[in-house]
């Protein structure tokens, strides 16, 4: 039976390569993001590879993500796999500089529109007892690092909200999956420095994740068999020991 799976932030860095993972095995895609172009020509890449659908909306617009959802017909109305992938981290300030509208921004994507999405395609699970949710939290949700505060207490509420659900869908047979990755060379850290300079030198002196890295464990996360669910994994780079902990070579 082919699957089909939603996936959040689909136009870049880990969303962007679990989308290529998953459309080589087969698996039909509703891939989600704010930028249309870019979406476009993903399904142009994938199309002859599966079945692609694309949903252009913000995931912390809680009537778009609704509305978006609800337009689901024919073979993408039923959505076996949902990829929280959706993120973003804002600035790098302690906790009395920071910026509230950074904060607001991480917050209202990080948590709040996992939670809009989740709302949207959880009961049609439920009603079938089957799906498989994964969301992508970080090392960021396991410690908190100096001035990361509100960032790492976003992605500590991902953990929170994954247990949370583990348990209130374990009745339903539903499998929850939390994906924490350490440092992922993507466009994140373009967004959270403002800039490429900086974000180059968060990757310079040692080797980090790549976005196919996380996909190749997400895709692996998906394809066990019917008894095994793969709760909270926590993947770094060698060179990266927590947080905090990085062996860079001069």
């Amino acid at each position: 039976m082919i699957k089909t799976a939603l996936i959040t932030g689909a136009t870049s860095g880990i969303g962007n390569a679990t989308a290529y993972k998953f459309a080589k095995h087969g698996i039909n895609l509703i891939l989600c993001g704010r930028r249309l172009e870019r979406l476009h020509t993903i399904k142009k890449a994938l199309d002859r590879f599966t079945n692609v659908h694309i949903l252009n909306f913000d995931v912390r617009n809680k009537a778009e993500v609704f509305k978006a959802i609800a337009s689901l017909q024919g073979d993408f109305a039923q959505i076996d796999i949902l990829i929280n992938n959706a993120g973003n981290a804002h600035g790098l300030d302690p906790i009395q500089s920071g910026n509230i509208d950074d904060w607001d921004a991480m917050m209202d994507i990080n948590v709040k529109g996992l939670l809009y999405v989740s709302k949207a395609i959880i009961p049609q699970m439920t009603e079938r007892k089957s799906g498989h949710i994964i969301n992508i939290g970080s090392v960021a949700g396991k410690e908190v690092y100096p001035k990361g505060n509100v960032y790492c207490g976003s992605k500590h509420a991902v953990l929170a909200i994954t247990e949370g659900m583990r348990i209130d869908l374990n009745p339903f047979g539903i499998k929850v999956s939390a994906i924490n990755p350490g440092l992922v060379e993507t466009e994140f850290s373009k967004v959270r420095f403002k800039g490429d300079k900086m974000a180059d030198a968060t990757y310079k002196g040692y080797k980090p994740l790549q976005a196919d890295d996380i996909a190749d464990i997400i895709y692996f996360t998906i394809s066990r068999p019917a008894h095994v669910n793969i709760a909270d994994l926590l993947v770094l780079p060698t060179a990266q020991a927590n947080s905090v902990t990085l062996k860079k070579e001069l």
